[in-house]
């Protein structure tokens, strides 16, 4: 049986079956998603295998290999309609209140706003044109919702065919804008958080994974407080720079109803009209990077996190939109020291990730977190062990905090793991992507394309991605030439010791060196390259021990008297 005819057992029809990834319809999902849309992508590779993943409903599965699963397709929540008034009322105080904003009774009327009793009522349509939910508030701004609603956009229903969509915080500024004639507006049906802050289960952001957009551009004008910079920074996060734009209101206006009030129509027009891209590819001019050059120099700019080890922390900090490579001689504790800085920004920063790591069994990969989560031995007749309850706890943190890229039997291209990686920061806003290790990734090039050739695209595609959706990505890469010293060990290798090295060297924001001393039982991490030392450390090292009692390295000391190679400058 050809693959062809294996996809088509599973009810997925591809176009052609050329190895490489590709889109199709998901037999899961279609519908209710957009008839226009095709959210199933599918990796076929050149041995007679093939992998799917939906961005929509997660359907994932495999078929070809001898290890597949069908699928693992979980059904999504049932959600409660709100019951509809047949009549509803729509009251002349209603029609006063909305006029004193600058909004007139033909824009109330459509979008179906009403009243009940004391609260005015925004239904929210979902693309059949069906009322899901209902958001209520007072003039006082008191909200509620239908209980136990489906998370939509408010007004999806005019802007899920657009080519662009402005995003604002709330109805009002939906109607505002729609007042002006921009009727591809859309709100989150929670606004921002008033501590400013997200948690990873936020109900807001079902919404985008219930409400798919066609839209190549996402115009993002949030509230002009802390609470909506928070917001807009986490649109950006999940839609990617590529494809954001941002406009640039009056200081003295909070949102885009203070802009018509005080300023007039025109004006909100204006501000809407003359949004511009975020810079990431293309030709900018210096204007267009005055308010973040502004912010630089006032200190306002988002700092590197610190990890939470001081001797690490002296040498090797944070910074979203960056590129790290981790390299070591095998079996020295790379993959476990690196899940062991995952899990500290986790409980620092309250991060997560998305995690390619095919060399480890998931379930071996999970209990070794729970081991670091809990510094508990895991197994039986270990002394010290973990309660049930400890690993419950674990698990459900860890639930919260780390997605698994499967792919079962299949090598997949890099193409398709950064494709899951998107679906994963626009769904759950993770922070981070770990591909772990770099060989397990297809190494399949283009014609006559070299080695050295497709690394360096294999790291742009990776760079390119951090940079556009604002998140770490953390490769681990094995090295390749390694000679014994004359006691039988290995030397500490560099960058330069990976196939195709220069381009690590070059490319790569960071570069740590995970080495053990088996002797005297120590981690030393090395940071071999520090592209912004001012801002993310420095060349250096720190000194670990790992505590078995434990499960997790403990700092053991930093070097004071470490001496730079001149080859390491950068």
């Amino acid at each position: 049986m050809n693959i062809e005819s294996k996809l088509a057992d599973n009810g997925i029809r591809v176009n052609n079956t050329t190895v490489g990834n590709s889109k199709t319809k998901c037999p899961q999902c279609q519908p209710p998603h957009d008839s226009h849309d095709n959210p199933l992508s599918v990796n076929i590779t050149d041995i007679g295998t093939a992998v799917w993943f939906c961005h929509h409903c997660d359907f994932k599965g495999g078929t070809g290999g001898n290890n597949f699963v069908k699928n693992n397709y979980v059904s999504k929540p049932v959600y409660v309609r709100p019951v509809t008034p047949n009549e509803p009322t729509k009251s002349e105080s209603m029609y006063s209140y909305f006029a004193s904003r600058g909004i007139h009774k033909e824009t109330v009327d459509s979008l179906n706003i009403y009243t009940e009793g004391s609260w005015l009522a925004f239904p929210y349509l979902n693309a059949d044109n069906e009322v899901v939910n209902i958001k209520y508030r007072t003039r006082d701004k008191k909200f509620k919702q239908s209980p136990n609603a489906e998370r939509t956009l408010f007004n999806y229903q005019n802007s899920k065919d657009t080519d662009s969509v402005i995003f604002v915080e709330g109805e009002m500024d939906v109607l505002t804008l729609y007042e002006v004639g921009f009727t591809n507006a859309v709100s989150l049906p929670d606004g921002a958080p008033k501590e400013a802050k997200f948690k990873k289960d936020d109900a807001r952001f079902k919404a985008l994974e219930n409400c798919p957009l066609s839209a190549r551009n996402i115009i993002i004008f949030t509230d002009n407080d802390q609470a909506g910079k928070s917001l807009h920074d986490e649109l950006l996060h999940r839609f990617g720079k590529d494809i954001c734009w941002y406009v640039q209101a009056p200081n003295d206006c909070k949102d885009a109803n203070e802009v018509l009030q005080k300023h007039g129509t025109e004006k909100l027009k204006q501000i809407i009209d003359q949004a511009v891209p975020y810079p990431v590819d293309g030709l900018y001019t210096a204007n267009q990077y005055q308010g973040s050059v502004i912010d630089l120099y006032n200190g306002n700019y988002v700092k590197p996190l610190e990890i939470g080890y001081p001797s690490l922390d002296e040498i090797y900090k944070i910074m979203k939109g960056t590129f790290h490579c981790i390299t070591g001689v095998p079996n020295h504790g790379k993959s476990y020291f690196l899940d062991q800085i995952l899990i500290k920004i986790a409980q620092e920063h309250d991060w997560s990730y998305a995690l390619f790591s095919p060399e480890h069994s998931t379930s071996m990969h999970i209990r070794r977190m729970v081991q670091m989560y809990n510094e508990k031995p895991f197994d039986l007749g270990e002394d010290n062990r973990m309660s049930k309850y400890e690993l419950e706890q674990a698990m459900e943190w860890i639930h919260n905090h780390f997605y698994f890229i499967e792919t079962h039997d299949t090598v997949p291209d890099i193409d398709y793991i950064l494709d899951i990686a998107k679906a994963s920061v626009l769904k759950y806003g993770i922070n981070g992507i770990v591909i772990d290790p770099y060989n397990e990734v297809s190494a399949k090039r283009v014609g006559n394309q070299r080695e050295d050739e497709h690394i360096r695209d294999f790291i742009s595609k990776c760079k390119r991605f951090a940079r556009v959706h604002d998140v770490v990505v953390w490769v681990v890469a094995h090295p390749t030439k390694l000679q014994k010293n004359n006691d039988g060990g290995y030397s500490a290798p560099s960058s330069y010791d990976i196939s195709g090295a220069s381009h690590w060297s070059n490319q790569s924001d960071c570069i740590l060196t995970i080495h053990r001393d088996f002797d005297e039982n120590t981690t030393t991490v090395l940071t071999r390259k520090i592209r912004e030392q001012d801002l993310y450390g420095k060349i250096g090292q720190a000194v670990f021990k790992f505590d078995n009692n434990h499960r997790v390295f403990k700092e053991h000391r930093m070097s004071t008297d470490f001496e730079i190679p001149e080859s390491w400058s950068n």
